[in-house]
């Protein structure tokens, strides 16, 4: 017999980018520092939270979040009607593209930056475009000449993933007072809580007066809810309301939004931690300049080695002591901020691999 018929697919879904996800770590004695993760777990208010919740996995979770946004606009000092829930930052940052931008538009962004703009706006039937990183930062000047009349969205990633570098106040509020009002800008802020640098805008801040900019937010990194999935966008409400019109109903699991509830309530004690990793991200740039290594200046939870054509053979120098550390083609290495003892085990590596 013959076979049946495929399904009809579109064309092009076989050519779309792929999201490569960091790998599992092997065993506990490998140290993940390859996803960007929270090394600490949650705090006990939260997972007493979470287990309360458990009781109630039989229901369909708010599908607005509702509880969620009234907490997150007292903390932010926004309506709650400039936010809007979802799945990470990543499921808010689909949405918002689905919401803008289509066939014959065009989505722009910085490269290298999150892997998974290509894959997001080609998903949409809008045209990526990729405009290289100046010194592992946003070139805002050729940014802003790369604006077309079909550029629908532009994304900064602030502080920068995977380079960690950070666009400063008055550059970035420059670029945005270029562009046409029409153009909605996402500031995507996912790693914003370990900034330290006073001259690193808040994209709230940047968006009260501005219309045309959205301000994504994650539960995934500073507060350690990763697995869960739970983010935020901050805009005004036409954007918000575009988004809530393509955002899947009940993406926000109930667990998820007891957690952030639980989160942002503790949200003193987590700081300490974010603290805390911030002291060791500086730690570890110190120490891996004085091995000789060239180290941008990180205002996230991770540091960026540029190696070229050695990066594979550094990521495998590092699994096999204990290390995962995440590789970008030819290009280099990021590593996120663990432990004080998983960092030392790092150092000893980077520091052998110069000697």
């Amino acid at each position: 017999m013959p076979s049946p018929p495929a399904p009809r697919l579109r064309a092009d879904v076989s050519g779309l980018p792929r999201y490569v996800p960091g790998r599992t770590a092997p065993s506990d004695r490998v140290a993940k520092l390859s996803s960007n993760e929270n090394p600490y777990p949650p705090l006990p208010s939260v997972v007493a939270a979470m287990r309360e919740e458990l009781g109630r996995v039989n229901r369909y979770p708010d599908s607005r979040s509702s509880e969620l946004v009234t907490e997150l606009s007292a903390a932010l000092a926004v309506p709650p009607e400039h936010l809007a829930p979802g799945t990470g930052s990543l499921g808010v940052t689909k949405d918002l593209v689905c919401a803008a931008a289509g066939e014959g538009d065009e989505v722009l962004f910085a490269w290298r930056s999150f892997e998974a703009y290509p894959m997001l706006v080609w998903a949409a039937g809008a045209t990526p475009v990729q405009v290289p990183l100046r010194d592992e930062r946003h070139d805002l000047e050729a940014m802003a000449e790369a604006v077309t009349d079909r550029t629908r969205l532009i994304i900064v990633c602030n502080p920068n993933n995977p380079t960690g570098t950070a666009v400063r106040r008055g550059e970035l509020e420059r670029f945005l007072d270029r562009l046409p009002g029409h153009v909605l800008v996402v500031l995507d802020e996912a790693y914003r809580e370990f900034v330290d640098d006073t001259d690193v805008p808040d994209g709230i801040e940047l968006y009260r007066d501005r219309p045309n900019v959205a301000v994504l937010r994650t539960f995934s990194k500073a507060y350690g809810l990763a697995r869960l999935r739970v983010g935020y966008a901050v805009a005004h409400p036409p954007v918000t309301a575009a988004l809530r019109a393509c955002t899947v109903p009940f993406g926000v699991s109930g667990l998820a939004q007891a957690a952030a509830q639980a989160s942002l309530r503790a949200r003193p004690e987590l700081l300490e931690r974010v603290r805390t990793l911030v002291a060791e991200r500086a730690r570890v740039t110190r120490a891996l300049r004085a091995a000789g290594w060239s180290v941008p200046a990180s205002q996230a939870n991770f540091v960026w080695l540029r190696l070229g054509t050695h990066t594979s053979a550094f990521a495998g120098a590092c699994e096999a002591a204990g290390v995962m550390v995440r590789p970008f083609g030819d290009e280099g290495v990021r590593i996120t901020i663990g432990t004080p003892e998983q960092n030392d085990n790092l150092l000893k590596i980077a520091g052998d691999w110069r000697a």
